[in-house]
């Protein structure tokens, strides 16, 4: 007998709508009932919960509800669609923001446990926005990529965008921790503002995961090698350094302008 010619007894049908059928048998009668419309006008429907239901679902595709953050944003002044934009930079997930406060959490107990724990704050916070920005945009950080690479806004203009959302989301996250050490103090928001211009500067001439991972990895070995060389670990947080980072962000922001139309995360150097 053809399933053409089968048709569901009411004794089944009448299980089955009591929810009274093994996972099995309901899969293999609802695979049936696709393909039998003798069948389906047998099983009741509610026509108004059915019409409701239809049009939340066709509300939800059309327009779907913007998330807190989304909310957030665009009660703080921020356009919808760059709301949008910024809710979706992958460095913004969960997971990241997880991972910059257990890097504080380590960093805060080691001040608390050492000596020099302190410095190994200053020395860590420096680099959680620049290796937020090299998840910003990019075909390797961004699941949604070739989406967003179809907008009048993808690459530099987006980049940006992004990076200074992951800039200012990573020192708010830093700021939080300040007062939990035994000595709060900002030394640590300089080195980062010239470390995240630079990372989008150098982006300008090489791939921006190979800019950020430069510099994340290059700031720890110019810290303890000034340390070393100077017998004084804190040197590189004095204000004199201070100084030099707020002039040396200064001129990389000039040169990231000058050379903004090479900003293409996209393209390889």
């Amino acid at each position: 007998m053809t399933d053409g010619d089968w048709h569901i007894p009411p004794g089944l049908l009448e299980r089955y709508l009591e929810g009274a059928l093994d996972p099995v048998n309901v899969m293999s009668l609802e695979a049936h009932l696709v393909r039998c419309d003798r069948c389906r006008t047998a099983v009741p429907a509610d026509e108004a919960w059915l019409a409701a239901s239809w049009r939340g679902v066709s509300a939800e595709i059309a327009r779907p509800r913007p998330s807190p953050a989304e909310r957030a944003l665009r009660r703080a002044g921020v356009p919808e669609h760059l709301a949008k934009l910024l809710v979706a930079t992958p460095a913004l997930s969960r997971a990241w923001a997880a991972s910059v406060a257990v890097a504080l959490a380590f960093a805060v107990t080691a001040a608390h446990l050492t000596d020099e724990g302190f410095l190994v704050f200053l020395t860590l916070a420096p680099v959680l926005p620049t290796a937020g920005i090299a998840l910003a945009y990019g075909r390797w950080a961004d699941p949604a990529y070739e989406t967003y690479a179809a907008t009048p806004m993808a690459g530099a203009p987006l980049l940006l965008v992004r990076s200074v959302a992951v800039l200012l989301t990573a020192v708010a996250l830093t700021t939080l921790a300040v007062p939990l050490l035994p000595a709060a103090t900002a030394a640590w928001l300089l080195p980062a503002l010239a470390l995240s211009t630079g990372c989008l500067a150098l982006a300008t001439r090489v791939p921006l995961p190979v800019a950020a991972a430069v510099l994340a990895g290059g700031w720890p070995l110019a810290v303890t090698a000034v340390g070393l060389a100077t017998d004084d670990r804190a040197l590189p947080f004095r204000p004199a350094a201070q100084v030099l980072y707020g002039g040396v962000a200064a001129l990389l922001a000039l040169a990231l302008y000058v050379r903004r139309h090479r900003l293409d995360p996209a393209e390889p150097r």
